[in-house]
């Protein structure tokens, strides 16, 4: 199976409740958010829904599934929106299973539509979020909680938050705690961010801080391998590389304003949570050559977690984005974490 891109997510659409979009069910939930709802910050929220989307039989557990801040409610393929971000891992007969299992997945917050500045959000914050819209789908427990990058980090806060509200977390690509060069990085691309919104193009400052993203989710071995190509005739030309990210910035650069992507990258660099405080059964993952999510650190989680059920760290060409093109290692992971889900 092949795992889309990050870099190739659509858009996500109205904000309404729809019917049924595909014959599995699939539509989106406006869940409102309570007028007083109040961020750690002590700041509102500028958005007064929560988009989700459940994906599945209606009668089905329910399983949560949350990626990198580029992804969202659209984790399946869809009638109108093409590929979800995990469609080669949700789906009929896939390692999430759509047969068996109902996938609840959502748009973090805040939303990119009225956001006139960043605010300041935290993945518990994002939790807290999820809480509210399993009280309004009526859903008392998650089965599951699948979260990679991002994502993950908010399954964790979720799990030290509601621990009776999930059954167990199966956590890719994430720590406690955002280490200090890869904060050192985002800030480099919040940077640019500020400085094009500043110059009135905010959108080459989207395409341009996605390029530098772009090199810090892969690993230099991959680079090496497919871009150790000739030179450009002059100097300020491109480079068969400098191709590569400027095309996977300029494929990105309406999919989201300055203002939510310096919210949600800030939100990751100020994650943090005490693993001893995740009180559910949790799968980790980890990749030895993410140079976001250091090893070492998965390897401090793992050993401070009180019921780590599994902890599984592996090689891998593509560094961060593993979770994205390992597709048999990390299927493999989901089936058995998920197989003694009864229906």
């Amino acid at each position: 199976m092949t795992l889309a891109l990050a870099s190739d997510l659509s858009p996500p659409a109205d904000p309404l409740c729809r019917p049924p979009s595909t014959s599995l069910g699939a539509r989106d939930i406006a869940v409102p958010i309570p007028a007083d709802f109040r961020l750690e910050s002590g700041e509102p929220l500028p958005q007064r829904t929560l988009l989700t989307r459940l994906h599945g039989p209606a009668d089905a557990p329910v399983v949560a599934v949350a990626g990198g801040i580029s992804s969202g409610r659209f984790v399946h393929r869809t009638e109108t929106n093409g590929l979800g971000w995990w469609s080669g891992a949700v789906g009929p007969r896939a390692p999430i299973d759509l047969n068996r299992l109902r996938v609840l997945a959502f748009d973090f917050a805040p939303g990119a539509e009225g956001l006139a500045r960043p605010v300041t959000i935290t993945t518990g914050d994002q939790a807290r979020l999820l809480a509210l819209a399993l009280d309004h789908l009526q859903i008392e427990r998650l089965a599951a909680f699948i979260g990679c990058s991002y994502g993950g980090m908010i399954a964790l806060a979720f799990g030290a938050l509601f621990p009776q509200r999930v059954e167990q977390l199966l956590v890719v690509s994430a720590a406690h705690r955002a280490h200090p060069l890869a904060i050192a990085w985002r800030g480099v691309q919040r940077r640019i961010l500020e400085l094009a919104e500043a110059a009135g193009r905010p959108e080459d400052g989207v395409a341009l801080a996605r390029q530098l993203a772009m090199t810090t989710y892969r690993t230099p071995d991959e680079f090496d391998a497919r871009f150790d190509g000739d030179a450009p005739d002059r100097a300020g030309e491109a480079y068969p590389v400098c191709d590569y990210l400027i095309s996977r910035g300029r494929a990105y650069r309406r999919h989201t304003t300055p203002a939510r992507w310096i919210s949600l990258s800030d939100s990751i660099d100020r994650h943090r949570i005490d693993p001893e405080a995740v009180t559910v059964p949790v799968t980790l993952v980890g990749f030895t050559s993410d140079r976001l999510t250091p090893i070492e650190d998965l390897r401090e989680l793992a050993a401070r977690l009180p019921l780590l059920f599994r902890f599984v760290e592996a090689p891998s060409l593509y560094g961060h984005d593993a979770f994205l093109k390992e597709d048999a290692l990390v299927g493999d992971i989901l089936r058995t974490a998920l197989r003694e889900i009864a229906r």
